[in-house]
């Protein structure tokens, strides 16, 4: 047995109504359903090929770890286009929604740039570099760079 593939991501969130904006509203994916799940507040969206591909839950907490590099999640990789002027449009369109990237990475594999949501996740949001890379030096993935998006 192996796993297939990613199947969803499942984040704990401390204002459901707030991180559903943000990941409706400024992402841009698609809610198709929501309700209480075992005594909480849960949302699910999907990128439009199965069920869901995320998942919100409220904790009904309201703080997060003080330290960023904690055991946990790192960060979560939506690709958002084909090409430069894609990640581009990103871009203009986060600082539109007021919530302008903190930082730019090519990875060589891919170029990316990253935001955080309402509860300080880190979302990357990338679009894939030339796929020949990573087939003939799989090592390359190991390779951040900042990078200036013009």
């Amino acid at each position: 047995m192996k796993v297939l593939e990613l199947g969803h991501v499942n984040l704990w969130v401390t204002n459901l109504d707030r991180s559903i904006a943000f990941y409706r509203d400024v992402l841009g994916l698609a809610q198709v359903a929501g309700g209480v799940l075992k005594e909480r507040r849960v949302a699910f969206f999907s990128l439009g090929t199965r069920h869901h591909d995320l998942a919100l839950v409220a904790t009904g907490r309201s703080t997060r770890a003080e330290s960023p590099v904690c055991p946990g999640l790192n960060h979560i990789g939506f690709k958002v286009g084909d090409d430069i002027d894609d990640l581009r449009r990103m871009r203009d369109w986060l600082i539109g929604h007021d919530a302008a990237p903190h930082g730019y990475v090519d990875h060589r594999i891919c170029q990316s740039l990253h935001v955080v949501d309402p509860d300080g996740n880190d979302i990357e949001l990338y679009v894939d570099g030339d796929p020949e890379i990573w087939k003939r030096t799989p090592q390359a993935m190991v390779c951040s760079n900042p990078f200036l998006l013009k």
